[in-house]
C-alpha cells in the first residue's frame, strides 16, 4: 500500500452466518477508515457434475437447480448491495477455484487486512476454525481477522 491508496479490506463472502458477521464488521471499518472493500466469493464445480442440474419435483415436474457460479454471483451481488447500504466503497469478484483459501489469499496480495468468518458451510460442526480460515491465517501476507458468533447463554 502506498500512502495515497485507500485502506483495503478483502472479505471472503460465502453467505454463512460467520461470513455475514465478517462482512458487517468490514463494511463499518472500511467506512470509518475511508477505505474500500474487495468482496470475494469463490465457487467450484464438483467433478463430473453437470450444471444447471435438472431435478424431478415431488409432483412429477422438472425444476432447474441454479449453477454454483450463479449462486456465487447472487451472494456477491447481495454483499455489494449491503456494503453500499452501509456507505462503504466496495468491489466484488466471483472466482472459480477449487480452493477458496487460495483465491482469498491471492486476492489479498496488496490488501491491508483480510476478514473471514471462522467457518462456512462445509466441514464438521463444533470446530472453532474451518479449513479455509485456517489456511488464510497461515498464508496471507497481511493481518487476518476471523469472525465467530458470540456463544449463546446456553453454551
Amino acid at each position: 500500500m502506498t500512502d495515497s491508496s485507500p485502506f483495503t479490506i478483502v472479505v471472503g463472502v460465502d453467505g454463512s452466518p460467520d461470513s455475514k458477521l465478517a462482512l458487517h464488521w468490514a463494511a463499518d471499518e472500511a467506512r470509518l477508515r475511508n477505505g474500500r472493500l474487495q468482496l470475494i466469493t469463490v465457487w467450484s464445480k464438483a467433478p463430473f457434475a453437470w450444471y444447471p442440474e435438472v431435478l424431478e419435483t415431488a409432483v412429477g415436474g422438472l425444476a432447474v437447480a441454479p449453477a454454483p457460479e450463479e449462486d456465487a454471483g447472487k451472494l456477491n451481488a447481495h454483499a455489494l448491495e449491503f456494503a453500499a447500504d452501509k456507505g462503504a466503497s466496495a468491489t466484488g469478484q466471483v472466482v472459480h477455484n477449487s480452493s477458496p483459501a487460495a483465491a482469498i489469499v491471492d486476492a489479498a496480495k496488496e490488501a491491508d487486512l483480510v476478514v473471514v468468518g471462522a467457518r462456512g458451510y462445509g466441514g464438521f460442526e463444533g470446530l472453532h476454525l474451518g479449513a479455509v480460515s485456517h489456511q488464510v491465517v497461515n498464508h496471507a501476507r497481511c493481518p487476518v481477522l476471523i469472525f465467530r458468533p458470540k456463544p449463546s447463554a446456553a453454551s
